[in-house]
């Protein structure tokens, strides 16, 4: 059993940045593939980032490429989710997910193994 605890959402203003942190409990941490969903308002949920165990392959929703980085440290079984240049249209609850199949994250997030409850990010003057 992982649970997933999210962190460092909150208000900020348009062309600003946040780092989201997503502690997961358990050892086998490392072995999982982490990941970042999000869901505005009255939408769908929304693919993020993914990052497989060793941060060999890295992914982006298309959203987000050149403005956001996700990154693990399995030392302290954080991943993170650093945000820059953020616009009104990033304002979301963030989740955390994990999973051990890559293919769960970019075909059927509904099968995730894991799941945080979210954190809120706001992006507005």
């Amino acid at each position: 059993q992982v649970q997933l605890v999210e962190s460092g959402g909150g208000l900020v203003q348009p062309g600003g940045s946040l780092r989201l942190s997503c502690v997961g409990s358990g050892r086998a941490f490392s072995s999982y593939i982490m990941g970042w969903f999000r869901q505005a308002p009255g939408a769908e949920r929304e693919f993020v980032a993914v990052i497989t165990g060793s941060s060999g392959v890295i992914d982006y929703g298309d959203s987000v490429k050149g403005r956001f980085t996700i990154s693990r440290d399995n030392a302290k079984n954080t991943v993170y989710l650093q945000m820059n240049s953020l616009k009104p249209e990033d304002t979301a609850v963030y989740y955390c997910a994990a999973d051990e199949f890559y293919a769960t994250f970019v075909r059927d997030p509904s099968a995730m193994d894991y799941w945080g409850k979210g954190t809120l990010v706001t992006v507005s003057s």
